[in-house]
């Protein structure tokens, strides 16, 4: 049974977000359709430790040779959440990443979450010829909701959020990507009931 991430980013709900809507009718369609095991996560509900001044020490520390039970009870805590946070990305088979787009950007919840899983060592490599992403055989999908029309146009290089994610993921080695968008949210036109069934068949589409 393939292990499917399912990372949501809004602190709102289901019925105020875009997003979250669009995933929760693409996660009915992904278990009605696939034999999967999914595992939800909510970045602004979970615990994601930030680099911080702890943080950064411990690693400095551990690279030092220091043992893990020789860092203060703060960068323990720290680093023992973001190595579960690690392990659980890297067990996964495949990821959906739910989110909107935040001033041309990701909301900060998932930039923290993303500095818990590139790890040099664990989800990418150096090698002579450069960084190798390890994270290879996984696929993911970017769900994303925007005010504006971003997936092209004259606010497609605005779309900061997008070319984030899409190089994140294929720095560590995941290359198959699938894009979801809704957008043109913030722009006078067509009902939310329009909008909705023009993107459900993008996700019906999807799975055909």
């Amino acid at each position: 049974m393939k292990k499917v991430l399912y990372i949501t980013a809004n602190p709102q709900s289901e019925e105020k977000s875009y997003s979250k809507r669009t995933g929760k009718y693409y996660l009915e369609q992904l278990k009605a359709n696939q034999d999967v095991e999914v595992i939800e996560l909510d970045v602004y509900k979970a615990t994601i430790p930030m680099i911080d001044e702890d943080v950064l020490t411990a690693w400095g520390a551990l690279s030092s040779g220091s043992a893990f039970n020789e860092l203060s009870e703060a960068q323990q805590i720290k680093i023992g959440q973001m190595t579960t946070i690690l392990n659980q990305f890297k067990e996964a088979d495949a990821y959906v990443i739910v989110t909107p787009v935040w001033n041309f950007s990701v909301p900060p919840m998932l930039k923290a979450y993303i500095d818990n899983i590139m790890i040099a060592g664990e989800t990418f490599k150096y090698s002579e010829a450069g960084p190798v992403g390890l994270m290879t055989d996984k696929k993911a999908t970017i769900i994303q909701a925007a005010g504006s029309f971003m997936s092209e146009g004259a606010m497609l290089d605005f779309n900061f959020a997008n070319k984030y994610l899409e190089k994140v993921l294929q720095f560590i080695g995941i290359t198959e990507i699938n894009h979801i968008t809704i957008e043109g949210l913030a722009i006078p036109g067509p009902s939310d009931e329009d909008r909705f069934s023009d993107v459900y068949s993008k996700v019906d589409a999807a799975f055909a």
